[in-house]
């Protein structure tokens, strides 16, 4: 597993780049909307299936489906990688 934390100061743009230079097509990602604290299940699990403007698309679904936009993110973690 790999974590990545977005800086709380991100911008949208920022959080976009730093999960693109994180993961990749093709990965499975665990997604946290706030901070991470013990036992707490991640908010979106999935395969990452493109960098959409504004989101990160997880299992070719959409915001509100699945998918999960970069200004709500504040930590990824890679589970696996094909």
């Amino acid at each position: 597993m790999t974590d990545l934390t977005i800086p709380p100061d991100a911008n949208t743009d920022r959080a976009a780049a730093l999960i693109r230079e994180h993961v990749d097509v093709g990965d499975e990602v665990e997604v946290w909307e706030g901070d991470r604290t013990g036992a707490d299940d991640p908010e979106h699990v999935g395969t990452v299936t493109g960098f959409e403007p504004g989101y990160l698309e997880l299992d070719g679904q959409s915001p509100g489906e699945g998918s999960i936009r970069y200004d709500q993110i504040r930590s990824v973690v890679r589970v696996d990688t094909r």
